[in-house]
């Protein structure tokens, strides 16, 4: 597990935007792994900018997103797809077929599950797996007590989770109460790993991630038994370390 550290947010973001950028030169067809929320807008920002000067060509990447909001659609504001669409896909020359995100609309869970399965193995694994922290020790929507050896499954929201999501909607009650996630076993396949942190909540949980024991408990925790892991995180975020 490699550590940098960054000095804020925007130091954070081309720390990070750099490793994925280097990934997308060596490897023009890389699969991607993305994820949305506040921390890797700034990184998905300077991605564009890069394409924009000529200097990345995303022709030929292939993505696939970690989760989804079970019951919302991608022309939904909340959603992850117009999330994606809205910082990157839209923004940069990767055709839209190349882009994979679960699909929220898909109300039997067993169907969902086996879909997005069967989209990750035909793209031949992900090259990259870009991922956040959650304040609870989250990555993606495994929330604590998850089990490791799930692929792929729908999951019930915790009260911290909607908590923290309910930002982004009217009210706390808008906030969907389950989410289509890429589980821990799909994550600890990818080749690499980015995890992106910044802030003073995300301290503790990053804390426990890099130096406790690995426990569902923690679901972040199950990094340290990958071999190729990269986290970059800012002053804030590194300050319980």
């Amino acid at each position: 597990m490699r550590l940098i550290k960054a000095i804020d947010y925007g130091d954070m973001s081309r720390k990070a935007a750099n490793i994925v950028s280097a990934q997308i030169l060596m490897k023009p067809d890389s699969v991607l792994g993305l994820a949305t929320g506040s921390s890797p807008i700034g990184l998905y920002n300077i991605l564009v900018e890069r394409y924009e000067k000529g200097d990345l060509d995303f022709s030929g990447i292939r993505t696939v997103n970690l989760d989804e909001y079970k019951g919302l659609g991608g022309d939904h504001p909340q959603s992850y797809r117009y999330f994606m669409n809205k910082y990157l896909f839209n923004r940069v020359n990767i055709p839209i077929e190349n882009t994979h995100v679960p699909n929220g609309l898909e109300e039997d869970p067993e169907k969902a599950i086996a879909d997005y399965i069967k989209i990750i193995r035909s793209l031949g694994g992900i090259d990259l797996q870009l991922l956040g922290i959650g304040n609870n020790g989250h990555i993606g929507f495994n929330e604590p007590g998850t089990p490791f050896e799930l692929e792929f499954l729908c999951v019930d929201l915790t009260d911290d989770t909607i908590e923290a999501n309910k930002r982004f909607f009217a009210s706390k009650e808008d906030v969907p109460r389950q989410a289509y996630t890429m589980g821990i076993k799909a994550i600890m396949h990818a080749k690499k790993i980015l995890l992106v942190a910044s802030g003073e909540n995300k301290a503790e949980a990053l804390a426990k991630a890099i130096y406790g024991p690995v426990t569902p408990d923690v679901p972040a925790s199950v990094l340290q038994l990958h071999n190729d892991v990269t986290i970059v995180g800012d002053e804030a975020a590194f300050s319980k370390l």
